[in-house]
Order: structure tokens, then C-alpha cells, then sequence
């Protein structure tokens, strides 16, 4: 994969956490009801909703940082995915335990699921690269 591309979608990545962020601190009435799925997993609560508004804000911010700081993109990119792992992870608990029907499944994955394993493909590439700028300054 080209460094470009990686980049780029890191940017895009990023860009669209801090974008979710800001609209549920901004508005999270608008967002509970806007989000597919959301009105159903319980009652509308804009302090937690504005706690994960400040989470999205961090997982975009360190994204966008990783894009632009080689030296601390591994370590940026993979405590954010480590967060949007156990993000997606809980989703499929939550159908497993009978919380959720099987059908939130690709109902969360283009907003949960997908973002997650984008994150660890990220991740991935920059230890990767990140271990190949070491092995040829040394």
C-alpha cells in the first residue's frame, strides 16, 4: 500500500470521528435520533452522550496526528483503535447476550465494525513501516 494512500485514509479516518464528536457534543438530541439503531439501545441521556462525543473528538485528534507525526503515528493509531475494537466488540456482545437482534450487525458496521478494522489496518501498516525507517537507519 503506498504511504499516500494509508495517509489519506487515516485522514479520512480521523476526520470522521472528530466530525461524529463534534455533532454529539453539539447536538447530541439530533444525533440520538439521527444515528440508525440508536433509539433503541435506551433513553436519551446527553451527558453520556457528550462523554462519547469527547472520546470521538480524541480518536479523530490522534488520527489526524498519526498522519502527520511519523514518530508517534504506531502508538497514536493503535490506543485509538484499541478503543474502537472494544467499541465493536461490545456491539456483537450485545447481540450474543440478546440485548440487540442479529440485524443491528450490519445496521453498526459501516459506523462501528468498519471503522475498527480500518483502524487495525492502519495500525498495522505503521508498525510495519515504522520498523522498516529503523531497520535502514541502522
Amino acid at each position: 500500500m503506498s504511504k499516500t494512500l494509508v495517509l489519506n485514509f487515516a485522514r479520512v479516518l480521523g476526520l470522521g470521528l472528530l466530525a461524529n464528536g463534534i455533532y454529539m457534543l453539539v447536538s447530541p438530541g439530533s444525533w440520538y435520533v439521527a444515528v440508525p439503531g440508536v433509539i433503541t439501545t435506551g433513553p436519551f441521556n446527553q451527558h453520556f452522550l457528550r462523554d462519547i462525543g469527547l472520546i470521538f473528538l480524541l480518536l479523530g485528534t490522534a488520527f489526524l496526528l498519526g498522519a502527520s507525526r511519523p514518530g508517534a503515528r504506531t502508538i497514536l493509531w493503535s490506543t485509538a483503535t484499541f478503543w474502537l475494537c472494544g467499541h465493536a466488540l461490545f456491539h456483537f456482545w450485545e447481540v450474543g447476550a440478546g440485548i440487540c437482534g442479529p440485524s443491528a450487525i450490519p445496521r453498526d458496521f459501516p459506523a462501528v465494525t468498519l471503522p475498527a478494522i480500518i483502524g487495525v489496518v492502519l495500525s498495522l501498516w505503521s508498525a510495519k513501516d515504522e520498523r522498516a525507517v529503523q531497520a535502514s537507519a541502522a
